[in-house]
């Protein structure tokens, strides 16, 4: 029985490092998506950082990424940027991809 205990116990931690994973990797994301957004709005220094802030914090909204592509999108439609919507979802999967690897990087 130790045995089917502990491969149990190994499956439950590995589910939860896979979960803290995901979470750090989808802020990073947020983050990242936050700061390339900033750009396109003129902010920078602090006020780019708060900005990815709020973009991070806009994913608690609800699942999934609709949220978080609705916070950025509406505010560059606030300042008439000239950005895709295409380009933008675009944007925030490879940002993804970007985010997964710099994770990966700081947890090696």
């Amino acid at each position: 029985m130790t045995t089917f205990n502990d491969r149990e116990k190994a499956a439950e931690a590995k589910f939860s490092h896979d979960q803290e994973t995901e979470f750090k990797v989808m802020a990073r994301r947020n983050k990242l998506l936050g700061l390339w957004v900033a750009e396109h709005l003129n902010i920078a220094g602090d006020e780019a950082e708060a900005y990815a802030r709020e973009v991070v914090k806009s994913d608690f909204d609800r699942p999934g990424d609709e949220d978080v592509f609705e916070k950025v999108w509406g505010d560059l439609q606030a300042k008439n940027i000239d950005l895709s919507e295409h380009r933008v979802r675009r944007h925030m999967t490879d940002l993804l991809q970007e985010a997964h690897r710099q994770i990966v990087e700081e947890s090696q």
